[in-house]
């Protein structure tokens, strides 16, 4: 009776609660590709098809029971979700230096350097006790050093570079309407951190109650997060 809870729980978690991020996301990408097709647009149409991506992945290998292939296409669900904060800190870099400041080179520059960084969560996958692993629901569970390593890049080369640049840009905004829409942007950008970290937390605490917790919270940060932003 416990074991159906949970599979039902996590079809739930995948399939309806992602389910929603998936299309909203989807649909804010589409919007913002239909408005204008320059370079600014797509890298910040970008933050929302990067999760896109890895929940869409999460949808394929959800019902699966091979562990290597499980814990591989996780790896690429992770990356596309934290991989998503990137596309960010160049738009801010656009907005507060400009495109002729930070040319193309420069833009994918970065963008390669935190993938790299990214990543490199793979080779966790080969280190014993220091990856990723899944519990009897099929749930991933992450070691002590792979969480400090995820929790480093995001913090390092996406959240504290993005929170820099943005108070930098609201501090040049002498219009009061653009300063609060800056401001919902900049919370926007918190709920998704917060939901963020707490599933680094949750993967890392293997409990069942903190995941479906998170999983009905984290539906309402994600939801907020892509419409302040939006």
């Amino acid at each position: 009776m416990v074991l159906f809870q949970l599979t039902t729980m996590r079809f739930i978690t995948i399939y309806v609660a992602q389910g929603v991020i998936f299309a909203t996301f989807l649909f804010f990408a589409i919007k913002i590709m239909k408005r204008d097709r320059k370079r600014l647009n797509k890298i910040f149409a970008g933050f929302y098809i990067s999760p896109v991506i890895g929940i869409f992945v999460n949808f394929i290998y959800g019902p699966m029971t091979d562990v290597n292939l499980v814990l591989l296409l996780n790896f690429v669900t992770n990356f596309g979700i934290f991989y998503s904060p990137i596309f960010l800190v160049v738009f801010d870099l656009i907005l507060l230096k400009s495109e002729k400041v930070i040319t193309t080179g420069k833009q994918t520059l970065i963008l390669v350097a935190y993938g790299i960084a990214m990543f490199s969560m793979i080779f966790f996958l080969f280190i014993p006790g220091a990856g990723v692993t899944l519990n009897k629901n099929w749930s991933p569970v992450w070691s002590f050093p792979f969480f400090i390593y995820v929790v480093s890049v995001v913090s390092i080369g996406a959240v504290i570079p993005f929170l820099y640049l943005s108070l930098q840009i609201y501090k040049k905004f002498e219009d009061d309407i653009l300063k609060k829409k800056w401001k919902s942007f900049i919370y926007g950008f918190c709920c998704l951190i917060v939901f963020l970290y707490g599933i680094f937390v949750s993967n890392t605490l293997n409990s069942d109650i903190f995941r479906t917790v998170l999983g009905l919270l984290g539906l309402i940060l994600a939801l907020v997060a892509g419409y302040l932003m939006y």
